[in-house]
């Protein structure tokens, strides 16, 4: 059965190439070459790709299409996605059950789940970024900002640089305020619900938008 569910190289490519289409057998081999893919081999020596092998390499791809992450950063996100952590855009998570309960973590279990360690949490809720409940515990917002941040110290940067993010999340939210001002000050169940619908649309095209004018940004610093 596990032979018969084996794709060879070009039926890898000719599967993703309609979603992925600089797709190429020396893009997949360059991965596997730099550890991110590791597809076995079949007895004469041929690569063979399993269902699990197509899942991660779909992954990798997706991060560099929709993220332009470079491979070191996409290679720690792989150990996230391995666990069944959610690695992906944070944006995916806007949907209805955006205001659901939230699980409740430590100080210890977000520093595992993340891979910070006690200074660089403590840093971070210095600067506003990372910010605990009255009981000194993290939800999953703080654990998947936690996550990130571990990526981001590795590439230089420091909790003082991640604070501007924060205050730009501030600032959004403050415009969300006031636009579901209204709504909000009729207090009934069927306002509430309006006004948790208004946020979430405009949450994601805050997201939206911010990527595209991020990528337009880049462009032209690699144009100078």
């Amino acid at each position: 059965m596990r032979d018969q569910q084996a794709l060879s190289i070009g039926e890898v490519i000719n599967l993703l190439s309609e979603e992925f289409p600089d797709i190429s057998v020396s893009k997949v081999r360059f991965l596997e070459q730099q550890g991110l893919v590791n597809p076995s081999r079949s007895s004469s020596g041929y690569r063979q790709f399993f269902p699990d092998d197509l899942k991660r390499l779909r992954f990798i791809l997706e991060q560099q299409r929709d993220h332009f992450l470079p491979l070191k950063v996409i290679k720690s996100k792989l150990t996230d996605w391995e666990r069944g952590d959610d690695a992906t855009d944070p944006a995916a998570d806007l949907d209805d059950d955006f205001f659901g309960v939230q699980e409740s973590v430590t100080a210890e279990e977000l520093m595992r789940r993340s891979g910070l360690n006690s200074k660089e949490l403590e840093s971070l809720m210095e600067h506003g970024v990372a910010v605990a409940n009255a009981a000194g515990a993290f939800d999953d917002d703080t654990v998947a900002v936690a996550r990130e941040a571990r990526l981001l110290f590795d590439h230089g940067l420091d909790a003082r640089h991640l604070r501007t993010l924060a205050l730009g999340a501030g600032r959004q939210a403050d415009l969300l305020r006031q636009l579901t001002a209204p709504h909000r000050r009729l207090g009934s169940p069927d306002a509430r619900r309006a006004t948790e619908e208004t946020m979430v649309a405009l949450a994601r095209s805050f997201a939206a938008l911010s990527l595209r004018l991020l990528r337009r940004e880049l462009r032209q610093i690699l144009d100078e």
